[in-house]
C-alpha cells in the first residue's frame, strides 16, 4: 500500500480487502483506507485490483476482478497451478483488461541498466541463496526464489526450452531447500541456476555469456558490469587491458564498463508500469503469458527434483 500511496498521479486508492480483522485495523490506522468486505465488494468498486494474497488464493481472487472486467496486479507466482493459469489467461483475453504480473526483478534498476546488453547469450549462471526464514517455507525454494531467475532468463533468451533438468535437498522444510536446475535451449544457449534458502549470506547475481561479451548482473547490491572484447588493429594501445590470442590470431581489446544505475524503487516502478499501460493502450511489462513461462519452467524443474527424490529412481 505504501508504494501505492506514492503514486497518487497515477492511483487513487478506493481501499482494500483483508479477512484478518487484526491486520485490517493496522492498515485502516496506516493508511487511512476504506476496509471493504469482501473481495467482491473491493472489485465492484475499483478499476484495478493489486493481488498480494497469499498464492494458493490469488486464482480466486483473480477470477473475482476479471469477471468485474478489472485490471490486475498479481503477485508472482502467479497462481498455484497452471490448469488455474491457463484458466487465467483465456478470463483476461476475455475481459479485454491489462494484467501484469509481479516478477519484480524486471524493474531492478541493476537489470534495467545492463539489459540492453544481453544479446543472444549462450550460457546464464545464477545464484539467488538467502538466509533461511520460516516464511514462504510453505513452497519450494524453485516457487519461492528461483522463479525470480526463471523469469529473467526466459525475458533474455529467445528460444524454446529444450529440455531441463534438475535437483533439489528439503534440508529443514518438507520442500527442497536448495535445488539446482540445467535448462537448454533449442538456440543452443544453456542456463544453470540455484537457489537456497538455507545460506549463510545472501546473495542474488546472474551473469550473461556471450560471443565477445561478459555481463554480470547484481540484483542485491544494484550494480552491473559489462565486459566487452573486440579486435586491435595495428599496434594496441600500452595502457589498455589486451589479450594476445596467439601466432597469427591477432589481438583482442578488453573494454570494462559499469553502467550508471539510476536509483528506484523496483516495486513502485512495476506499478508504475501498469498504469502506463492502462493509461496508453499497451502491453503490460510483464504479461500473463510471461508469468505462465516462468511457473511452467518451475513446474517442469519440481517435477524433474520429485522423480530425482522418489524410491527407486535411478542415480545420476
Amino acid at each position: 500500500m505504501k508504494c501505492l500511496g506514492e503514486l497518487e498521479h497515477l492511483y487513487e486508492l478506493a481501499g482494500f480487502f483483508d479477512p484478518d480483522d487484526e491486520k485490517s485495523a493496522q492498515a485502516t490506522a496506516q493508511f487511512g483506507l476504506k476496509r471493504f468486505s469482501s473481495q467482491e465488494e473491493l472489485a465492484d468498486n475499483c478499476d484495478v485490483v493489486d493481488i498480494v494474497t497469499p498464492t494458493l488464493s490469488h486464482y480466486d481472487c483473480a477470477v473475482t476482478a476479471l469477471k468485474r472486467g478489472r485490471h490486475l496486479f498479481i503477485e508472482k507466482p502467479l497462481t498455484n497451478t497452471l490448469e488455474e493459469t491457463r484458466s487465467l489467461i483465456q478470463l483476461s483475453r476475455e475481459a479485454g483488461v491489462k494484467v501484469q504480473v509481479g516478477h519484480v526483478e524486471r524493474f531492478n534498476p541493476a537489470f534495467r541498466a545492463a539489459k540492453n546488453g544481453i544479446s543472444q547469450p549462450l550460457f546464464i549462471e545464477g545464484h539467488r541463496l538467502a538466509q533461511f526464514n520460516p516464511r514462504g517455507t510453505d513452497v519450494s525454494v524453485v516457487l519461492d526464489l528461483m522463479i525470480h531467475d526463471l523469469d529473467i532468463v526466459l525475458s533474455t533468451v529467445k528460444a524454446n526450452i529444450l529440455r531441463i533438468s534438475a535437483s533439489g535437498v528439503a534440508v529443514i522444510s518438507d520442500t527442497p531447500d536448495i535445488a539446482n536446475a540445467r535448462i537448454e535451449f533449442d538456440n543452443g544457449c544453456v542456463a544453470n541456476l540455484t537457489a537456497s534458502r538455507i545460506s549463510m549470506k545472501n546473495m542474488r547475481k546472474i551473469r550473461f555469456f556471450q560471443k565477445d561479451a561478459y555481463i554480470s548482473v547484481d540484483f542485491l547490491e544494484k550494480e552491473a558490469e559489462i565486459i566487452r572484447m573486440r579486435d586491435v588493429l595495428g599496434e594496441p594501445d600500452p595502457f589498455s587491458i589486451h589479450i594476445e590470442l596467439g601466432p597469427g590470431k591477432g589481438t583482442k581489446e578488453i573494454l570494462m564498463d559499469k553502467p550508471q544505475i539510476t536509483p528506484g524503487n523496483a516495486i513502485r516502478d512495476e506499478l508504475a508500469s501498469l498504469a502506463e499501460s492502462i493509461n496508453r493502450n499497451t502491453e503490460t511489462e510483464v504479461t500473463v503469458e510471461d508469468g505462465f513461462a516462468a511457473l511452467q519452467a518451475a513446474h517442469q524443474i519440481l517435477e524433474k527434483i520429485k522423480f530425482q527424490l522418489s524410491p527407486g529412481s535411478p542415480a545420476h
